[in-house]
């Protein structure tokens, strides 16, 4: 079953955390989270699933900026969430989808336990132009069954930024990524 917005209001401060919180996004069955003012790019031409990947960070000034086709952005949340005891996911809002913008290609789904910012995968059909703060996408929340593991993961538990792909880590352990790689800044600055 999938939780009501009031369930949703209800829950807040226990089994679900969303920081901020904003009442006029709650929904009859969801809560639309905004878009964050950073993406990054990937810098290479080629992929590798084996290996860390270096990205390029760009701003979202106040008037916006294109997404070009053919191109990955990644996004994030500009809120963190925390849930326990339900099952997280989250789909793009049907009039970002009506621009032709996939906000997340597929990973809209969530783990029971997940404490942290949602990393959006996002893809433009035609050139868009979007802006920071914008409501992005809705999360929604799953009842779960029978005994469970909350999620622990030491690649996206917590995480404080946009997260690229950390699936090297499992493939190829040994493979080693520098800060320069990612290009991302660590500390508390990196929440703004």
């Amino acid at each position: 079953m999938i939780l009501s917005g009031e369930e949703i209001r209800k829950n807040l401060g226990s089994k679900i955390i969303i920081d901020p919180f904003d009442q006029a996004n709650l929904n009859p069955n969801s809560y639309n989270l905004t878009l964050h003012h950073e993406l990054l790019t990937y810098e290479e031409v080629v992929l590798d699933m084996q290996q860390p990947n270096r990205v390029r960070r760009l701003q979202l000034p106040p008037e916006g900026i294109v997404l070009n086709p053919n191109q990955l952005y990644l996004g994030r949340t500009f809120e963190r969430t925390e849930t326990q005891d339900l099952v997280p996911m989250i789909e793009g809002r049907s009039s970002v989808g009506r621009l032709g913008l996939f906000v997340h290609i597929t990973a809209g789904f969530g783990d029971v336990g997940f404490r942290g910012y949602w990393t959006l995968e996002m893809f433009a059909v035609q050139p868009v132009r979007i802006y920071p703060h914008v409501p992005i996408c809705q999360i929604f929340y799953h009842q779960i069954t029978g005994d469970y593991t909350p999620y622990c993961s030491n690649k996206y538990q917590d995480n404080r930024d946009i997260q690229p792909s950390l699936l090297y880590q499992e493939l190829n352990p040994r493979a080693e990524c520098s800060d320069s790689q990612l290009d991302l800044p660590f500390g508390d600055d990196a929440n703004g």
